[in-house]
C-alpha cells in the first residue's frame, strides 16, 4: 500500500493517499510499540492531525529516552521536529534539526544524519533560504548514496535538489 505518492513541486510537502493512509491509521490502532508510535508521528502529520502528531511524537521521544537508545530518540527528535515544522514553528525545528545532525554525526549514525538534514533543508526552504536548504539536501543525498539507502530517499533528495535550484533560479513560487 502505497500513502505518499509525491511531493508538491511548490513547497517539497508529501502528496498522499488519504484512504491508504487512513486504513495504515486503522490497522494500527492503539500499538504502543515504538515502530508503532514513530509511525504514526508521520501518518497523522501527513493527515494534517497535527495536535495529535505532537501528542504521539512527544510520547515517542519519551519511550525512546526511557528506553535508552540514543539513536532512536534522534530519530523520533526528527519526526518530532518534522511535526513542528508543519505546525509553522520554524525556528524550534530547525533548532532540533540541527541538534540532532549534529550528534548523529558526531556518533556516526549516518542514515539519521541523512534524514536529519534532509528535512532540516526543508525548513530551510519553508523559509526561503534556498542556499541553506540546498546545501542540506546536497549533503543528505551525499550520505544516501554512501550508505545505499532506499531508492525512496535518494529520489526525495534529487527531487529536492532540482526543486530548489529553481526557485534560486526564478522558476519557483
Amino acid at each position: 500500500m502505497t500513502i505518499v505518492l509525491g511531493y508538491d513541486p511548490s513547497t517539497l510537502r508529501e502528496k498522499v493517499d488519504l484512504v491508504a493512509l487512513g486504513e495504515r491509521l486503522d490497522e494500527l490502532g492503539e500499538q504502543r510499540s515504538a515502530a508503532a508510535l514513530n509511525e504514526k508521528v508521520g501518518l497523522l502529520r501527513l493527515a494534517g492531525r497535527l495536535d495529535e502528531a505532537w501528542d504521539v511524537a512527544n510520547q515517542a521521544v519519551r519511550q525512546a529516552r526511557f528506553g535508552g537508545d540514543r539513536e532512536q530518540l534522534v530519530l523520533a527528535r526528527i519526526r518530532r521536529a518534522q511535526v513542528q515544522q508543519f505546525m509553522g514553528r520554524l525556528d524550534a525545528a530547525l533548532q532540533e534539526l540541527s541538534d540532532c545532525a549534529r550528534e548523529a554525526q558526531a556518533h556516526g549514525w549516518q542514515a539519521a544524519e541523512g534524514f536529519a538534514l534532509q528535512h532540516r533543508g526543508k525548513v530551510h526552504f519553508d523559509r526561503g533560504e534556498y542556499p541553506e536548504a540546498l546545501r542540506d539536501f546536497k549533503d543528505a543525498l551525499s550520505i544516501r548514496v554512501r550508505i545505499k539507502a532506499s531508492p525512496d530517499q535518494v529520489d526525495s533528495s534529487m527531487l529536492a535538489i532540482a526543486i530548489t535550484e529553481s526557485f534560486m533560479d526564478g522558476g519557483g513560487r
